[in-house]
C-alpha cells in the first residue's frame, strides 16, 4: 500500500493576508498560487488541484489558465482541478480545455468533476439550481463519451446534440484521468461506480471513518457491476508548521474568518475554538507539526483504503509564507513519514 498512496494538495485560491495585515488583491493571490505550486513540484508533491469558485474571497474561477502557468514552471507534479464545476459548464469546451492542458503539460492533467458547495455559477452562466442533477448526470454522461471515444454522437436535454463529431486537440493514446468528487450521498457514490471513474470524497468535518461505508459502498457496487475498483481519494483541509501550537494558531485565524464570512451567508452560528480544537484532535482537521499530521493523514488512509489524499492547505486568509512554509514541511518530513507508517 504505501508505494500506491498517492499525496496532493488542493486550493481554492482563497483571498490571504499581506504582511500588513490587509487582504492582498486577486490578481496577487493567483501569482502567488503558481509559487505555491511551483514548490510543490519541487518537494515531490504528486498532484496539485485548483478548485473552481466565482465569490470574492476565493480568487481562481479559471483553473485551466493557471494549470497551464503552472505546467510550463513544473516538470513532474500531475495538475487538475478541485473541483471543476461541470453542472455550468459546457462538456466540449472543458474536454478542450483539459486536452490542451495535457498536451502542454506532456501527459500530466487530470480533471475532479462534481457539482460544487456553492451556487454562484448557476446564475452567473444561466442555469437553473432546479436543475442541479439533471445537468450533472447529463453532462458527466457526455464528458465520459468525450474522454472515451474518438468521435461522439449524443443527445440530451441539457445542450445541442452531437452526431459522429469529433473534438479537438484530441487526447493522446494515455487519455484522461477523470474523478467525481462527493460530498457524502450514496447515490452520487454509485454514479462514480456507473461510469467507472476513481472517487474523491470531501471530508470537511467529523471523523473522517464515518465515511467508511461510502468506501465500502464504493467497492461492492464496483464488484456488483464486474468493475475493476478505482482509486478512493480523501479531500480535506490542514495545515503544517514546525509545533502543534504555532500550526493550530496560524490556521485558526484563517479559519476563523472564512466560517464567520460562511455562517453569515448560510445562518450557521459564529465558528468556536474550541469546535475548531475537536476537529483538529479527532475530526477532519489535519493540523499540526510533521509528526502530528503524518500520524493523522495514515490514519485515514488505513481506515478508508486511500489511494490519495489531498490536503486543502490554503486556510481563508492564512498569509502565503505560513502557506509555502506548509507546503515544504508536507513534502519533505510529512510524506516520508506517512509512507513508513503505513508501511510499518
Amino acid at each position: 500500500m504505501a508505494m500506491s498512496v498517492e499525496f496532493a494538495l488542493d486550493t481554492f485560491g482563497d483571498v490571504t493576508r499581506g504582511p500588513d495585515g490587509q487582504l492582498l488583491s486577486q490578481p496577487q493571490v493567483l501569482r502567488n498560487v503558481v509559487a505555491e505550486a511551483v514548490l510543490a513540484d519541487q518537494v515531490g508533491i504528486d498532484y496539485i488541484g485548483l478548485g473552481e469558485h466565482h465569490r470574492d474571497d476565493f480568487a481562481i474561477s479559471s483553473p485551466e489558465v493557471i494549470l497551464g502557468m503552472i505546467a510550463g514552471q513544473t516538470s513532474r507534479i500531475r495538475l487538475g482541478t478541485a473541483v471543476t464545476v461541470l453542472s455550468t459548464d459546457d462538456p466540449v469546451r472543458l474536454f478542450q480545455r483539459f486536452s490542451t492542458l495535457d498536451a502542454i503539460s506532456s501527459g500530466r492533467a487530470e480533471v475532479i468533476l462534481g457539482r460544487g458547495s456553492f451556487t454562484e455559477s448557476y446564475p452567473l452562466f444561466g442555469y437553473e439550481l432546479q436543475d442541479y442533477e439533471k445537468l450533472f448526470e447529463e453532462k458527466l454522461d457526455l464528458f465520459m463519451r468525450l474522454v472515451r471515444e474518438k468521435k461522439v454522437s449524443w443527445s440530451g436535454e441539457t445542450r445541442s446534440p452531437l452526431k459522429n463529431t469529433a473534438v479537438y486537440p484530441p487526447l493522446s493514446d494515455k487519455g484522461l484521468k477523470v474523478w467525481v468528487g462527493v460530498g457524502g450521498s450514496p447515490e452520487s457514490v454509485v454514479r462514480a461506480v456507473r461510469h467507472n471513474v476513481p472517487l474523491m470524497l470531501a471530508i470537511i468535518g467529523g471523523d473522517p471513518r464515518r465515511f467508511r461505508p461510502f468506501a465500502e459502498l464504493y467497492r461492492d457496487a464496483a464488484n456488483q457491476m464486474n468493475q475493476t475498483v478505482q482509486p478512493i481519494g480523501v479531500h480535506s483541509p490542514g495545515h503544517v508548521a514546525p509545533t502543534d501550537e504555532e500550526a493550530v494558531e496560524q490556521a485558526w485565524a484563517g479559519y476563523e474568518t472564512l466560517r464567520s464570512r460562511l455562517g453569515r451567508e448560510r445562518g450557521w452560528g459564529p465558528p468556536s475554538k474550541r469546535e475548531f480544537l475537536a476537529e483538529v484532535a479527532s475530526g477532519s482537521m489535519y493540523v499540526g507539526s510533521p509528526e502530528t499530521v503524518a500520524k493523522k493523514i495514515a490514519g485515514t488512509v488505513k481506515a478508508l483504503g486511500l489511494s490519495r489524499f489531498e490536503m486543502k492547505y490554503s486556510q481563508g486568509t492564512l498569509s502565503h509564507e505560513a502557506m509555502m512554509r506548509s507546503i515544504e514541511l508536507y513534502g519533505t518530513q510529512v510524506i516520508p513519514r506517512v509512507r513508513e507508517l503505513i508501511a510499518g
